[in-house]
């Protein structure tokens, strides 16, 4: 059994930063790749960035050059670093993690609100 916590959403400023954690715990494969995606009210849910277990990111245009999608191996945890946010990046942020061909396990999402 795979379970993702995720921690770390609440409400900034535009212009502000947050810091999104999230653990994986169980068996977890040691080739993986976890990201974040979002969804906001009344929008399909969408990749924000992703990274593979030896380090490679992948960053949704939207977000490139304000997100950092890093993790820590031995703790099988990603964190997602966002500066500069925006009232469009307002929505549930969900942790998501891909073994293989397994279906892609889910966290059960925290909120981001950016408003003034």
């Amino acid at each position: 059994q795979v379970q993702l916590v995720e921690s770390g959403g609440g409400l900034v400023q535009p212009g502000g930063s947050l810091r999104l954690s999230c653990a994986a715990s169980g068996s977890i494969f040691s080739i993986n790749t976890m990201g974040w995606y979002r969804q906001a009210p009344g929008k399909r849910r969408e990749r924000v960035a992703t990274i593979t277990s030896s380090g490679t990111p992948t960053y949704a245009d939207s977000v490139k050059g304000r997100f950092t999608i890093s993790r820590d191996n031995a703790k099988n945890t990603v964190y997602l670093r966002m500066d500069s946010l925006k009232p469009e990046d307002t929505a549930v942020y969900y942790c998501n993690l891909k073994m293989g061909s397994l279906p892609p396990y889910w966290g059960q999402g925290t909120q981001v609100t950016v408003s003034s």
